[in-house]
């Protein structure tokens, strides 16, 4: 930098060629603007092929000044594969005059064999005789930090447009069913004041009896919820599950129901997998997926239920299938986990279409997902999936 200020100096003291002195002047402020800034720069000579990397450029990169060549195939093959595509198009699309300045922005590997967000800037500024471009000059931005900024922002935009759609269907449901237990409730109030004798007023006090039955039913349940969401948001998640061990304890407890129903029971869950997260939630997932399977069993075979997990990637997946009467998946996708709904075609009194939903908000609110494959006759497959953990 030093050596760059007296060259500044010794050229306003200069008094031959005014011109080409102030050219040189304003070249070297630019420079030195570009190293304060730590914007690399590149200039590229289009006719012999070469360009110049400043050293701020493969400093992002994580070089040194000597380890890159002054060949465009430095940058080009560095370029994340995802992103070559539209880097080309936007470099291509100012040759050819399409746009005026050339701006992209892109993954570079590192040295490190990491990648930045990089945004590359550039410019024609000379031409030949033809008008064909002789030279472009452009700068290169480490944006990693803003991209990852941007990423956040997006992630929490998602996260709270998606609890607004579950906080306005959550409301609705409420308001739905306090409305509805409630205009019953006025409805048989105004039956009992007409009625004219006192069997008819006691088979009205029994139909309120059902009602106040029906209503607190509705509140445990939502209040069930209500509980499950603020739980999500505090560190009562924190405790490592094995997840076999988790299975075998849910089983267990559903012996007699098991034994009843004559239904067999497969744990092929790792005995190695495990997740940190709210226990009771685990147990509370695998028993109503298990009942599921025990409830809605085919008497047309044999029933099973079979616990597996798979690893991929990135992910922990927990598969409980069973070979049971199966749910129309195509007739309800829209609806198969939301509140107060069946679809098993049953008239059991004990469906009462919360099971699945309250599941889900336990699986969401310990960091996982879930989805379902059935076929009606065949059998259903939940599958409950789970970013990798490292232990505490």
């Amino acid at each position: 930098m030093n050596m760059l200020w007296k060259k500044i100096k010794s050229l306003k003291s200069g008094t031959s060629n005014n011109q080409e002195n102030e050219n040189q002047l304003d070249q070297l402020k630019w420079k030195i603007a570009l190293e304060n800034s730590e914007v690399g720069q590149w200039d590229y000579n289009v006719e012999k092929d070469v360009v110049f990397y400043s050293k701020e450029s493969k400093h992002i990169l994580g070089y040194n000044d000597h380890e890159l060549s002054n060949s465009p195939i430095e940058w080009n093959k560095r370029v994340h594969p995802e992103d070559l595509e539209r880097y080309f198009k936007d470099f291509n699309a100012h040759i050819n005059g399409l746009l005026e300045v050339y701006r992209n922005e892109h993954r570079v590997l590192c040295n490190d064999g990491t990648y930045k967000w990089i945004l590359d800037k550039g410019k024609i500024v000379e031409r030949d005789a033809k008008g064909k471009p002789k030279r472009i000059i452009g700068t290169h931005t480490d944006i990693t930090y803003r991209k990852k900024q941007d990423e956040q922002s997006e992630k929490h935009l998602q996260l709270i447009t998606s609890q607004n759609k579950r906080l306005h269907n959550f409301t609705h449901i409420v308001s739905h069913n306090l409305k509805t237990h409630i205009g019953n409730f006025k409805n048989i109030l105004e039956f009992y004041e007409e009625a004219d004798s006192e069997s008819e007023k006691a088979e009205l006090i029994e139909h309120l009896n059902t009602i106040s039955e029906t209503l607190t039913s509705t509140i445990i349940d939502l209040d069930d919820i209500i509980n499950i969401k603020s739980k999500s948001e505090t560190n009562e998640l924190n405790e490592r599950v094995h997840l076999f061990n988790c299975a075998e304890k849910v089983i267990n407890s559903l012996e007699i129901e098991i034994a009843n129903n004559e239904v067999a029971i497969y744990n092929s869950i790792r005995q190695d997998d495990f997740l940190v997260a709210n226990r009771s939630y685990l147990e509370s997932i695998l028993h109503n997926l298990i009942s599921n399977g025990i409830k809605y069993k085919s008497e047309e075979r044999h029933s099973k239920v079979i616990l597996q997990s798979i690893h991929t990637k990135n992910e922990l997946k927990i598969l409980v299938s069973d070979n049971g009467i199966g749910i129309d998946t195509q007739k309800f996708k829209n609806q198969l986990f939301e509140m107060y709904q069946t679809f098993h075609g049953t008239d059991r009194k004990d469906s009462r279409g919360i099971g699945l939903y309250i599941t889900k908000t336990q699986i969401e609110a310990i960091g996982g997902s879930i989805n379902v494959e059935s076929k009606l006759n065949e059998g259903t497959t939940f599958i409950l999936s789970f970013k990798k953990q490292k232990a505490l």
